[in-house]
C-alpha cells in the first residue's frame, strides 16, 4: 500500500530515527518510510527488542538500537552519532491500563510518553535545523477524551498534542516542521486486551465509521505524508487517524 501511494526514492538521501521502532505503529512508520527510500534507524527499549527486529527477514531499516528515552544522555549520544538527521518520528510509549491511578506509575508513563519525546525533540533540533527536517510525534484519541483507567496515558497523549503545537511554533525560525498523528483503535500489542474483549471490541467497532480496528500501516500513510514535500506548508497539526471515531 505505502509502496502503491508513495515514490519509492521519495526520501532517497534522507535519514530518519524513530524512536518506539521496533513494533507496532513505530515499526510500521520506519518501514514505510524505508520502502521510500530513507535510511532509518529504529529504537526499542530493549536489547532483546532491537535484536529482535533486525532479525526479521523483512526488515529494511539501516539499524535498530537499544534507547531508553528515559535517559537524556544516551539520547544525545545517539544523535549525533548520526552523519545527518532529516527526520524523527516519536513512538516509543508505554501503557500501563488499571495500574495509571497510583501516582508513581503515572509519572513513569509520563516520563516515557512526553518527557521522552520532549528530549527526543530537544536533541534532534540542531541535526534537523541542518538540514530544514521535521517531527513527527505520536498523540491518540486519548488526546481528545478521556479514559478512565489510564490517565497517565491520556495525560500524556494530551501533553503531546500541545507540545507539538508548541514546538512548532518555537522551532518554525529553524525551518523545522513538527505534526503529529492521533491514532484511533489500532490492532497492536498495546490494545490486545481490548481486541481480546468481544463486549468491548464491539462498542469500538460500532462508533467507528469505518467498521473495523486501525492497522499499523494506516498510521504509516499519514506519517509519510507529513514527512514528505507534500506537506511542505503543514506544522503545528495533530491529524486524527481513526476510522471516524472522533466525529462519530
Amino acid at each position: 500500500m505505502i509502496a502503491a501511494t508513495f515514490h519509492a526514492r521519495l526520501f532517497a538521501g534522507k535519514v530518519a530515527l524513530v524512536s518506539g521502532g521496533t513494533s507496532g505503529i513505530g515499526a510500521a512508520i520506519a518501514d514505510a518510510l524505508a520502502a521510500c527510500g530513507a535510511a532509518v534507524t529504529v529504537t526499542g527499549a530493549t536489547r532483546a527488542e532491537a535484536e529482535a527486529a533486525r532479525s526479521q527477514p523483512a526488515f529494511r531499516c539501516r539499524d535498530a538500537a537499544v534507547l531508553d528515552v528515559r535517559d537524556n544522555v544516551a539520547i544525545l549520544a545517539l544523535v549525533e552519532a548520526m552523519p545527518r538527521l532529516d527526520i524523527l518520528v516519536n513512538c516509543a510509549g508505554i501503557i500501563r491500563r488499571g495500574d495509571e491511578h497510583d501516582p508513581v506509575v503515572f509519572a513513569e508513563v509520563l516520563d516515557i510518553n512526553l518527557t521522552g519525546t520532549m528530549r527526543l525533540c530537544a536533541a534532534a533540533r540542531p541535526s534537523l535545523a541542518k538540514t530544514t527536517g521535521c517531527i513527527v510525534n505520536t498523540a491518540s484519541m486519548l488526546a481528545y477524551f478521556g479514559g478512565g483507567l489510564v490517565p497517565g496515558y491520556s495525560a500524556s497523549k494530551g501533553g503531546v498534542a500541545q507540545l507539538t503545537k508548541s514546538l512548532a511554533i518555537a522551532y518554525a525560525a529553524d525551518k523545522i516542521r513538527v505534526n503529529a498523528v492521533a491514532p484511533g483503535w489500532v490492532a497492536t500489542q498495546l490494545t490486545q486486551t481490548l481486541q481480546d474483549d468481544p463486549v468491548r471490541s464491539a462498542a469500538i467497532l460500532a462508533r467507528t465509521p469505518l467498521g473495523r480496528w486501525g492497522t499499523p500501516a494506516d498510521i504509516a500513510g499519514t506519517a509519510v505524508f507529513l514527512c514528505s514535500p507534500a506537506a511542505s506548508f503543514v506544522t503545528g497539526t495533530v491529524v486524527p487517524v481513526d476510522g471516524g471515531y472522533l466525529v462519530a
